[in-house]
């Protein structure tokens, strides 16, 4: 099922607003799910649900989000940042993500400003338009 980006774009704000209990004019291209609407680790499970649902697709656990299982591996963290090996692995995972901010300063503090409104369209105009 193709849809637009403008369609994907409205459908995900639909959810957000929901989950998140913001306002629609909160839900900006660029707002940080954490940051910009408050998001809690326990709504990223809800948005994931809502998402499946609403597009029928998949979300394998750590695929829209998956910055988890790096943050504990000793490889691709050092003193409080994303090493070279970290910052890669990170950006095969979330081919859905613009890293060009957080490339600067790889801190383990601004990774929740990855997960953007954005990458989240991004992400599921990827899964569906390959469906």
């Amino acid at each position: 099922m193709s849809m637009s980006r403008d369609e994907i774009y409205e459908k995900v704000k639909d959810i957000l607003v929901d989950a998140l209990g913001v306002d629609d004019d909160e839900v900006t291209n660029q707002a940080t799910l954490v940051g910009d609407l408050g998001a809690e680790s326990i709504d990223f499970l809800d948005i994931v649900f809502q998402l499946e649902k609403q597009f029928e697709i998949k979300i394998p656990r750590e695929e829209l989000f998956p910055a988890e299982n790096l943050l504990n591996d000793s490889e691709y963290v050092d003193n409080g940042k994303l090493t070279a090996a970290g910052l890669a692995r990170l950006k095969e995972a979330m081919g859905h993500v613009d890293f060009s901010e957080f490339e600067k300063d790889p801190d383990l503090n601004k990774i929740t400003d990855l997960f953007t409104v954005d990458s989240i369209v991004q992400f599921i105009e990827g899964k569906t338009n390959a469906a």
